[in-house]
C-alpha cells in the first residue's frame, strides 16, 4: 500500500471512530469532492465552457459538503441557501479583482518544467483562475455556514423562547469566534503550502515589489483574500437567514394554535 493509501485509510478509520455515520458520510463527501474537481478539470480540458461548468459545479460541490457532512436537515439547508448566495457574491468580486490584477497563466518559475511544451493549450488562462478561486472560496464560505447554523440551531434548541434580536445578538458572538477561528485557518494554511515559495524569494533575493508583483504570489494572496471575505460575509448572511426562517416558523405555528382554538 502507497503512503497515500495508508494516509486515505486511517482518515477513514478516525473519521468513522469520531464521527459515526456523519463521519461515514463527511469521508464520502471528500471523496466525491476529489473526483468532482478531477472531473471539472477533464471536463475543461476537452474544451467545454468554463464559465458554464464553473456555475453548475458550484452548487453540487456545495450540496456534497453541506448536506453529506451534517446530520441535521435543518442546518444543512440554511448552510447551502447562505453559502449559496455568498458564493455568488464572492464570484462577482473574483472576476472584478482577477480582470484588474491580470495575474492568470504560468509565471518564470514554471520556465524549466514547460520547456519544450506549448504554453499555448487553447484554454483561457484568466477563466482558469477565476474557477480555482471560485472552488478553493468554497470550502471556508460552507465551513462556516455550517458552523453558524448548527450553534445557533443548539442554541434555539435550549432556550425555545429567545427572540430574534437576542438570536442575532448570540449570532454575532458566535461569528466573532467562527471568524477568528477560519481566518487562523486560511492565513496559516496559506503560510504552510508557501513557505518554501517564500524562502526562495528571499534566498534569490527578490525585493518586496518583485514578491507582491509575482504571479504566484498574487494568485495565491488573492484567494486568501476571496476566502476570508467570504467568512466575513457568510457570518451575519447565516444569521439574518436562520433568524428570519424561524421567525416565520413561530408566526406558523402560532396561526395554526389560533386556528385550532
Amino acid at each position: 500500500m502507497s503512503t497515500l493509501g495508508a494516509l486515505i485509510a486511517v482518515l477513514a478509520i478516525l473519521m468513522i471512530i469520531v464521527g459515526g455515520e456523519t463521519g461515514i458520510r463527511s469521508f464520502f463527501s471528500v471523496l466525491i469532492n476529489t473526483l468532482l474537481l478531477i472531473l471539472v478539470a477533464i471536463l475543461i480540458s476537452w474544451g467545454i465552457s468554463i464559465p458554464i461548468l464553473t456555475l453548475i459545479f458550484i452548487p453540487l460541490k456545495l450540496a456534497t459538503i453541506i448536506f453529506l457532512g451534517t446530520h441535521d436537515y435543518t442546518v444543512a439547508k440554511n448552510s447551502f441557501y447562505s453559502a449559496f448566495t455568498v458564493c455568488l457574491l464572492v464570484s462577482v468580486l473574483i472576476l472584478i479583482c482577477q480582470w484588474l490584477a491580470q495575474a492568470a497563466g504560468l509565471g518564470p518559475e514554471s520556465g524549466e518544467v514547460l520547456v519544450g511544451l506549448s504554453q499555448m493549450p487553447g484554454l483561457s488562462y484568466p477563466m482558469i483562475a477565476v474557477t480555482v478561486a471560485i472552488f478553493s472560496a468554497l470550502g471556508a464560505i460552507a465551513e462556516a455556514a455550517v458552523a453558524m447554523s448548527s450553534g445557533l440551531l443548539e442554541l434555539k434548541k435550549h432556550h425555545a423562547q429567545i427572540t430574534r434580536k437576542e438570536l442575532e445578538g448570540s449570532g454575532t458572538a458566535i461569528g466573532n469566534d467562527v471568524l477568528g477561528t477560519a481566518m487562523n485557518t486560511i492565513l496559516f494554511g496559506m503560510f504552510g503550502s508557501f513557505l518554501s515559495l517564500f524562502l526562495w524569494y528571499f534566498r534569490l533575493g527578490y525585493s518586496f515589489g518583485e514578491i507582491v508583483n509575482e504571479k504566484l504570489f498574487v494568485n495565491e494572496a488573492l484567494i486568501i483574500l476571496y476566502s476570508l471575505i467570504g467568512v466575513l460575509l457568510t457570518v451575519p448572511f447565516s444569521t439574518f437567514l436562520l433568524a428570519r426562517g424561524m421567525s416565520k416558523d413561530e408566526v406558523k405555528h402560532g396561526d395554526q394554535k389560533s386556528n385550532t382554538n
